[in-house]
C-alpha cells in the first residue's frame, strides 16, 4: 500500500487555528459552546481547537468525548464484539452550541450517529461539524460546517490522520488501496 502525506503537523496546525477563528466569528464569540470530539482522534481535536480559542476569548470551554459505537447502523453486520470507549459530556448540552469534531468526514453515517447520541444526552441550540478532512462520497445529507481541507478521494484510497497525543505526530497521509495492473 502506497501512502503520500498530504497535511504535515504545521499544516495541521494553520487549519485548527483558522477554524478556531471561524467557530468565533459564526458564533459572535465562544458563549455557549461545548466541544464534543468523536472517539477516538476527535477528541484532541476538540481539546486543540478550544484551547485555541480560549487564548483569543479568555473563557474555558468544555470539552468531551463521544463514543458512537452503539449508535452505528452496521452493528448488525459486522461479525465483531464492539468495544465500547468513554463517552464523557461535562457539562449540560440543553441549549448549548455542540461543535462536534471527528478527523475524517466520509459517507456521514458516523456522524448521523453522533447526533443521535447527542440528542440522546441533551437538546442543543445547534450541533456544529468540524472536521479535519472531508473526502467526499457522503450516503448521507451531511456537510460540514468547518473543514481543514477537503481532499476529493476515490474509493480505492484511504485517509489516515495522525495525531501526536494518540500516534505520537502529526501527519495527514492518503493510502491507495488498489494494486497497480499493467
Amino acid at each position: 500500500m502506497l501512502e503520500k502525506i498530504i497535511l504535515s503537523s504545521e499544516d495541521i496546525q494553520r487549519a485548527l487555528v483558522r477554524i478556531a477563528h471561524e467557530i468565533v466569528e459564526r458564533n459572535k464569540g465562544a458563549h455557549e459552546l461545548v466541544f464534543v470530539g468523536m472517539q477516538t482522534r476527535g477528541v484532541p481535536l476538540a481539546k486543540r481547537l478550544a484551547h485555541f480559542i480560549q487564548e483569543v476569548e479568555g473563557i474555558t470551554i468544555p470539552v468531551g468525548a463521544l463514543d458512537i459505537t452503539l449508535y452505528r447502523d452496521d452493528l448488525s453486520s459486522l461479525n465483531l464484539k464492539p468495544i465500547v470507549q468513554r463517552t464523557d459530556i461535562p457539562a449540560n448540552i440543553t441549549d448549548k452550541r455542540v461543535i462536534l469534531v471527528d478527523d475524517v468526514l466520509y459517507t456521514g453515517r458516523s456522524i448521523r450517529a453522533a447526533m443521535d447520541a447527542l440528542i440522546d444526552l441533551g437538546r442543543p441550540k445547534s450541533i456544529q461539524l468540524v472536521v479535519l478532512i472531508d473526502r467526499g462520497h457522503r450516503e448521507l445529507p451531511i456537510r460540514a460546517d468547518y473543514a481543514g481541507k477537503n481532499i476529493p478521494t476515490s474509493r480505492y484510497e484511504e485517509i489516515q490522520v495522525y495525531i501526536k497525543e494518540i500516534d505520537g505526530r502529526d501527519e495527514v497521509a492518503i493510502l491507495n488501496r488498489q494494486e497497480n495492473r499493467l
